[in-house]
This record gives C-alpha cells, structure tokens and sequence, in this order.
C-alpha cells in the first residue's frame, strides 16, 4: 500500500511538470487556449488592395441592383445618391477619370461634393467593406454572391462596366484597372511614416512647446442681434437633425441670465410643435422585464441609432414611449417596416429582426420604456 501512495504521488508531480513546462511558451500561463483553425478562418475575412482573402464567386449589375433595391437602397437612395443621413456614393466621375485613373473634380474647388467612388482607389476597399459592414442593420448577412452582385451594380452606377456585366474574383483585377481614383492615392504627406514608403519624414508642425507665460483659458459664446435674430427664418429648422451642429430657435428671445448660451443651442426636435396628446389605450397586458428589452436592443444596434432619454439620430426610447404609449401593434409594425416623417424626414431602414423580438420591443415601448 506504502509503494502504491509513493508511485501516485510521484506521477501526480511528473504531471505537474509537464504542463508546467508546456506553458512555459505561453505569455499568459493558464489562461485560455489557441485559436482553432475553424475560428481562425470565421474572423480571417479581410480582402486586401492586392485581393488575397477574396472569395472565390461572382454576380452580376442585375442581381445587384435587386440586391440593392431590397437591402440597400432605403440609406443610400435608389442610385446611390444617399439621403440625410449618409454620403453619396455615386457621381462625380467621368469617362476621362476612368482613362486616367485621376478624378479631376477632386481638384475642383466648385464642386459640391466628394463621392465614395470620386475618393476610393482599391476596388478591393468597396468589397471588403460591403462584406463586413452592410446592411446596417444586419452586418455580415449577405452572400458572397451578393457581395459581388451590389459590388457590380454600384460600379454600373458609376459608369465602370455595362450593364450586363458580372464580377467575379476572376476578372475584378481587371476592374481595379479602371477604378477612376487607382493613381490618385500617395504615401508623400506627414501623416504617414514617410521614408520607407517613399514619403516625407518632415513633421507636421514646427511648433515649440514653450508652456510658459500662458494665457487663461478663454470662454467662447455667441449671440444673435436682436435686430436679425429671425431675420431669415428660424435656425433651429434649418439645421440638419444629425451631427453636432444645431441651430438656436429664433422664433423666442434671446435666452437671459445665468446659462443663456446653453439655452440658445436648441434642437430641431425641441423647437417643433409638441406632439398631439397619445391615443387614449389601455396598456398591453403583461409587462416586459426591462433587462430583457434592453438585451434585445443591443442585441439588434437600436441604441446605434436610439437613446434611451436621448434623441441621436432617431428619437429617445423614452419620447417614442409617451408618443404611442399602448400602441402595442402600432409599435411592432413600425419596428418591423421601418419609415419616415413621424419624427422628421430621416428615415428608419426595415429591421431583420423576429416577430416575436419586435412584439416584446412593442410592448416595452407602450408600457413606457421603463429602465
């Protein structure tokens, strides 16, 4: 009995070293493991300027632009030429720039805007972004094949390929040789460490730090003349209801005392008429945990786009649940369909989400979006 305790013992130590010495290799010993090849393989999905990690498909300008019509166009406009909320992706190129491989309006101080396509140099960039990002709502659902498809149709939409075209990673090298931007891009600026990419190794500034004989920190405010403060209509309706910039209502005075220049920076939804009274119904019957909501809002990107008390790009949570408070049905359809002009001309995209998610987000709401 006594040599079986000491034969145990002694493999219980030999054990003990071995694993001791296998992770003697690893920076975190005894935390966590190695990537499997199939999880390596899942997140490996980058496509590069030279097209290594691009998978092996194709689709063509029609199956794109049904594609598009269905999955894209409700943020980015039928022809790419976006709404509110997004960049235009279309125009600004010409059959020169496709020649040359330069955009000439880049240049044109004129020109109203710049496009994704008057910018982008790699054709690679437009796919592998649409891959791993779009639709919006729902990243990372689309096929290869309908990666190459919507692919197609934009550069159709930019005159690049006819019409009856079909990418596929057999032929998108030969694209790339008429993306309208493919020489437009350089490594010779500050921004980029210069030398080795045969660039500039200047800084960008030739300032001193000093940090001396400095002066108070400055209080920057601004004030509208009482003579032209609604002058040319009120600011707060001119104002786009997206980014940092908001525009005082001019249709009160000037806010006086302690706070004013708080008062004054207003947003379009405040300087609105207040919504009608909500239709008098009963709650829905049964609650909803407030945890479980707010799982399924993250779950789904509402808070991208939705505060909880807070207007972002669409209204609070809070405001859409005093608006339609027991408007249980009214709430999952406009969930479900998505829309615009209830809180202004942004519109929401459908949302791919179940029925049964969007009742419990529907119930939530018209109970009152409780925390």
């Amino acid at each position: 009995m006594f040599r079986f305790h000491r034969a145990l013992v002694l493999l219980s130590a030999l054990c003990w070293s071995a694993l001791s010495i296998a992770q003697v290799g690893s920076p975190f010993p005894g935390i966590g493991r190695d990537a499997t090849t199939k999880e390596v393989t899942a997140w490996d999905i980058d496509v590069r300027p030279d097209f290594k990690g691009l998978p092996a498909g194709s689709g063509s300008v029609a199956t794109g632009q049904d594609v598009w019509e269905g999955k894209c166009a409700q943020c980015h406009g039928f022809f790419g030429e976006s709404g509110e909320v997004f960049s235009p992706l279309v125009g600004g190129v010409t059959k020169e720039d496709i020649q040359t491989g330069r955009v000439a309006k880049l240049t044109d101080a004129s020109f109203p805007g710049r496009t994704t396509f008057m910018k982008v140099s790699s054709l690679s960039t437009i796919w592998d972004y649409i891959n791993r990002a779009m639709p919006w709502t729902a990243p990372k659902t689309l096929t290869t094949e309908e990666v190459y498809a919507v692919t197609a149709f934009l550069l159709n939409l930019n005159g690049i390929v006819p019409d009856n075209f079909t990418l596929s990673d057999k032929n998108i090298r030969e694209v790339q040789q008429r993306m309208p931007n493919r020489n437009g891009m350089t490594t010779a600026h500050n921004m980029w460490p210069g030398r080795e990419f045969n660039g500039t190794s200047k800084p960008d500034t030739r300032n001193v730090i000093c940090m001396k004989d400095c002066a108070p920190e400055a209080k920057v405010a601004s004030l509208l003349p009482d003579f032209a403060r609604n002058a040319h209509g009120n600011l707060a309706e001119q104002n786009r209801p997206v980014g940092a910039q908001r525009g005082a209502d001019t249709t009160q005075p000037e806010p006086k005392g302690p706070g004013a220049a708080a008062k004054v920076a207003v947003t379009l939804t405040s300087a609105a008429p207040a919504a009608k009274p909500a239709e008098a119904k009963a709650p829905a019957a049964g609650g909803v945990d407030s945890k479980v909501a707010v799982a399924l809002l993250n779950k789904h990107t509402c808070t991208a786009c939705h505060g909880m008390d807070k207007k972002i790009v669409g209204p609070a949570f809070t405001d859409i649940a005093k608006k339609h408070a027991g408007k249980v049905d009214y709430l999952a359809k406009k969930i479900k369909q998505g829309g615009s002009g209830v809180w202004g001309s942004i519109p929401m995209p459908a949302q791919a989400l179940s029925e049964a998610d969007a009742a419990t987000l529907a119930i939530w709401l018209a109970n009152g979006a409780g925390k």
